[in-house]
């Protein structure tokens, strides 16, 4: 893609049939010709799963893949991959039954002058009924506060599995080492 205008939305995919996404592969300059370099945040993925209105996965570009605050690390993971250079990849599995649609939206003040994507998937005659959707939530705090617990992942209902949490964040206060335990809730549990 070519100056991805601000305000602008682009389909990246839309699949029709039954199939699963199973590598995403990305790569956008971090910041514009001025400078600005929140790219990586400013680009809000979404996917949509058989005709869903809301999208079950909503989450700026960066964070996707698990690089925080706008700024490019070199994630090597067996699921999320980021070269040097801003190579994103994906490995997640991401099943539909009859269609899929994957959008790209430019929250950037500035155009952004060349985006490139590949996304591979396979089509299927069926999957088994029962079969998984793929979501992912983005969530924010600015500051937390002492003595409270940070939420995670919260309202979510069904069956499922939990696959992991990227968490990216910074310490107002000299050394402090994030120190802190991570609590599961399930089923009702009031007690982690």
């Amino acid at each position: 893609l070519k100056n991805v205008e601000p305000g602008s939305t682009t389909v990246l995919a839309d699949i029709s049939g039954c199939g699963v996404i199973n590598h995403i592969w990305i790569t956008v300059d971090n910041k514009t010709t001025d400078g600005d370099c929140f790219v990586l945040r400013d680009l809000i993925m979404r996917m949509y799963w058989d005709g869903e209105e809301n999208p079950s996965v909503e989450v700026p570009l960066g964070d996707f893949f698990c690089c925080g605050f706008g700024q490019e690390c070199i994630v090597n993971s067996a699921i999320i991959t980021v070269v040097p250079s801003r190579g994103l990849n994906s490995y997640f599995a991401m099943p539909f039954h009859k269609h899929a649609r994957i959008t790209i939206e430019n929250q950037h003040k500035n155009p952004i002058p060349a985006f490139f994507y590949q996304i591979d998937y396979c089509l299927y005659d069926s999957l088994p009924e029962d079969t998984s959707y793929f979501h992912a939530q983005w969530r924010r705090q600015r500051i937390t506060e002492k003595g409270q617990d940070y939420i995670i992942l919260d309202h979510v209902k069904g069956r499922g599995q939990y696959v992991g949490t990227y968490m990216a964040l910074t310490a107002l206060e000299r050394y402090w080492y994030g120190e802190g335990e991570v609590k599961f809730y399930l089923d009702g549990d009031e007690e982690y």
